[in-house]
């Protein structure tokens, strides 16, 4: 053999990898795939902490046995007739790769199932009384609140003495100061949250001290954690001394006029549930508005919400523009088409899948037409729950121009949920063409399609 020779080795003509060695990649996946099968049955039946341990391994080996598998670059094509090929199937390397790239995600999607389906465990329980406690401590409280946090405290650790068999408790002498020892401001100055500070560090230690087990002990920490969330809510409602201005302003404007008294501290939910029923639209926005608390603003969302009123469109319209999902939400309910809607609905619709879900389907319930193009878009996005929710998003606006596209993905898509959500958007758009698309598929190999093409009702002349 001459040196100008090319030995077996070079490939320079770009006709890719040896046939045996993807067949080999092939099989190494295959084994791949079928572990991974396994491990979410086995993770499907695991009930202790043990067995989790167990799978959590066995996750580790697999993903080391897929980290070892090389996937070979797929052969170069002339750069002139990458056009003449755009219709051609994909390489060997590149399906090889979408594959890799698919068990690597299933990977991930385990290891996050694993970590959802641990514990709860102990130190959960002492991690959320830290928090309730920086609470306390950080915060500046009228008389009243002090007297709410005792009580709030007292029968949160009732609660905890009778899950742990301890005995917990504040000092029989704690109370409020007098009118005579608020600060110079009128707030309080009193040792109320120093107190129940060291209090809730006694908690925590009868909790350490309990060594509870993750699944011996399950019932006992959940037990423990609904104890904590209870006691959070009530702290979270306790009266700060920044909450008096604010209550004032609303006393003023009539929130409080609802209830028979206002003795009883915190009112605004109570309030807030009597004007939801009641109907009361501008009363719900001066306390989103006006109150500073958290949990107040979302409990006012959520009346809003189940609503659904008109009035609320401008805030609501300021706070979507916010990236806030619970607002994007509300604009649906509310149901109107207006310009500035449809506007801040559809800055969304190519974004985060967080903001895309709502989106979509607000966009949907309110009917925006506007919409119909950029939502059409998002029929080829590589993320299937984003096709499926811009799917029946489309069916839900029912315009015509979204049959066509529609169509295709119904033909095309590789999900079977996807192309049930075509299916069904075309049922929803009703007219004749539509549903003569989704009948062709009454056999098809996807029982979600048939099921959607069962539906359709050609008895009725539907419109054309």
């Amino acid at each position: 053999m001459s040196e100008d020779e090319p030995t077996g080795d070079e490939n320079d003509d770009g006709a890719g990898a040896d046939p045996a060695e993807l067949e080999a990649i092939r099989e190494d996946l295959d084994a791949v795939e079928s572990d991974l099968g396994g491990i979410e049955d086995d993770l499907e039946d695991a009930e202790t902490e043990d067995d989790l341990d167990v799978v959590e391994a066995d996750l580790e080996s697999v993903r080391t046995d897929l980290e070892t598998v090389e996937i070979p670059d797929p052969p170069e094509t002339d750069d002139e007739d990458e056009d003449e090929d755009e219709d051609d199937e994909p390489a060997p390397e590149e399906e090889l790769q979408d594959r890799y790239d698919d068990l690597e995600s299933d990977l991930d999607d385990l290891g996050d199932d694993l970590e959802d389906q641990r514990g709860p465990y102990a130190e959960d329980v002492v991690s959320e009384i830290d928090g309730v406690s920086g609470t306390i401590t950080g915060t500046r409280w009228t008389v009243e609140g002090d007297e709410e946090l005792i009580e709030a405290t007292d029968s949160f650790l009732a609660g905890l003495n009778d899950l742990l068999g301890s005995s917990v408790s504040t000092a029989d002498d704690l109370e409020p100061a007098s009118g005579a020892e608020l600060g110079e401001s009128g707030a309080q100055e009193g040792n109320v949250p120093e107190t129940l500070d060291a209090t809730l560090d006694d908690a925590t230690e009868a909790v350490e001290d309990a060594d509870l087990d993750p699944d011996d002990d399950a019932e006992i920490i959940a037990g423990l954690l609904e104890a904590t969330d209870d006691f959070e809510s009530e702290v979270d409602e306790a009266t700060e001394w920044t909450d008096l201005e604010v209550r004032e302003q609303l006393r003023r404007e009539g929130f409080y006029d609802v209830l028979d008294h206002v003795k009883d501290f915190p009112p605004e939910w109570h309030a807030l549930k009597v004007h939801e029923k009641r109907g009361n639209v501008d009363q719900i926005l001066l306390a989103y508005d006006s109150l500073g608390s958290e949990f107040m603003e979302e409990h006012c969302l959520e009346s809003l919400e189940r609503m659904g009123p008109e009035e609320a469109i401008e805030p609501m319209v300021q706070k979507a523009g916010r990236r806030d999902e619970a607002a994007i939400r509300i604009l649906g309910k509310i149901g109107v088409a207006e310009e500035q809607v449809v506007d801040a609905l559809v800055d969304y619709v190519d974004s985060n899948p967080d903001l895309q879900k709502p989106a979509f389907r607000a966009l949907g319930e309110i009917g925006a037409e506007e919409a119909v193009e950029p939502l059409a878009q998002q029929l080829v996005a590589d993320n299937p729950d984003v096709r499926s929710w811009a799917a029946r998003a489309l069916g839900l606006i029912g315009d015509t121009r979204a049959i066509e596209p529609l169509s295709d993905v119904l033909e095309d898509d590789d999900e079977d949920r996807v192309r049930a959500s075509a299916a069904w958007a075309l049922s929803q758009i009703g007219t004749k063409t539509a549903l003569e698309i989704v009948t062709e598929y009454e056999d098809d190999r996807a029982y979600l399609v048939q099921a959607e093409a069962d539906r359709v009702d050609l008895s009725e002349e539907p419109a054309a």
